[in-house]
């Protein structure tokens, strides 16, 4: 099969907060692989051609995979659903029609040209291995259960030699270094799960990384203690960060926990923001949207950063905490639970106009070699107008 579309939902709804209306869920890191990558390995295509995400239309940037609409899917290709993350690697599927999972369809493969006309039960289904998403807070969840396989599934590539003064703790055997740079005085701990660090990163002296764990291309970690994180690219991560997932271009420059945690793309976190990630009662975490209270059944889960979040020096979040796309939090240091997209300030009803996050965008999005063209700022205009809805 050649191509692939992933579908999202036509309303997320509250439990996709903060990525609803902003992000194709397709984008999300799930696990080590973005969910339309993990599809891809499962699938074994080259590429995924379009999400078709229309809560989200308009706001994909350069290099994703474009935003579509569902009347221009024609075969051969698979749709594959955007809240489900299959299990890799993924058995053979031969000739199925359609992949099953608890008793519902979870992609559907088109002939030559058969035109995409929605999710349906006909033609002959394999049942296949994977995690239903309820909402970004499994997102976790995922990480939980598939980033240990991930990584035993990234050392098929090999590595580089281990420089001399890193300590490993551990079979050597579980570490993939892929271009990475590692100053002397790193402990690389694999006794719970596989490393793999890619090309361009680098690990400074005094940084503790315990498996399962993967960095991607350009990501920076100056110090601090990391597990269980799968990160990047061009993230910068600093301090003690524990089973969250970074969605790229994210900066976590300084000292500050971060627990159970999904950081959306071109996040700043400044130094000394923590996040809670369990309850003095140790009872179940919910979210609170809105007028809206979801139950996720989980014990530990800290905080869902919607994209280009920005956080003011000392920013507490409680458990569970939801932060719209780009808001902007300051002032009071312990932030509500729930926060707008783009509010300003964060305890007020203000709100950042277009014009101001453009001319933020504008000075950040180069930092990383991202250029603010026409395009990208139709994206970023896009972004702005559905999160505001």
């Amino acid at each position: 099969m050649s191509t692939l579309y992933l579908l999202d939902p036509d309303q997320p709804g509250a439990a996709w907060a903060p990525f609803t209306n902003a992000t194709p869920l397709g984008l999300l890191r799930a696990g080590a692989w973005r969910l339309h990558e993990r599809w891809e390995r499962a699938l074994v295509v080259p590429a995924t051609s379009g999400l078709i995400a229309p809560h989200a239309a308009g706001t994909s940037l350069s290099g994703a995979p474009p935003v579509i609409a569902a009347a221009d899917v024609t075969g051969p290709c698979w749709v594959a659903d955007a809240t489900f993350a299959p299990k890799l690697p993924m058995r053979a599927i031969g000739g199925a029609k359609r992949l099953l999972h608890a008793g519902r369809a979870v992609a559907w493969r088109l002939d030559p040209g058969e035109r995409w006309s929605g999710p349906h039960d006909d033609g002959d289904g394999m049942v296949v291995d994977g995690f239903p998403m309820r909402g970004s807070f499994d997102l976790i969840t995922v990480l939980e259960q598939f980033l240990f396989a991930d990584t035993i599934l990234g050392l098929e590539a090999g590595s580089d030699a281990i420089p001399d003064g890193t300590l490993v703790l551990g079979n050597p055997g579980a570490i993939a270094l892929r271009g990475a740079t590692l100053e002397p005085g790193v402990v690389l701990d694999v006794q719970k799960g596989a490393i793999v660090l890619e090309r361009g990163v680098i690990v400074r002296a005094g940084t503790r990384l315990e498996g399962p764990l993967w960095l991607r291309e350009e990501t920076i970690v100056a110090g601090g203690a990391l597990r269980g994180v799968s990160a990047g690219p061009h993230c910068r991560l600093h301090g003690e960060i524990s089973h969250s997932v970074f969605s790229g271009h994210a900066n976590k420059s300084h000292d500050g926990f971060l627990g159970h945690s999904v950081v959306g793309a071109w996040v700043n976190l400044g130094a000394g923001t923590i996040t809670s990630n369990l309850k003095n009662t140790y009872g179940p975490i919910r979210l609170d949207i809105g007028t809206e209270r979801i139950e996720t059944g989980r014990t530990n889960l800290g905080t869902l950063f919607g994209d280009h979040v920005k956080t003011a020096i000392g920013t507490l979040l409680p458990t569970g905490a939801v932060i719209g796309a780009g808001a902007q939090l300051f002032g009071a240091p312990r932030a509500p639970k729930h926060v707008a997209p783009f509010a300003w300030g964060g305890d007020t009803d203000e709100t950042m106009t277009l014009e101001a996050f453009l001319a933020v965008a504008t000075r950040v999005l180069p930092r990383r070699g991202v250029t603010v063209d026409a395009a990208t700022r139709a994206a970023l205009t896009a972004l702005h107008a559905r999160s505001m809805r």
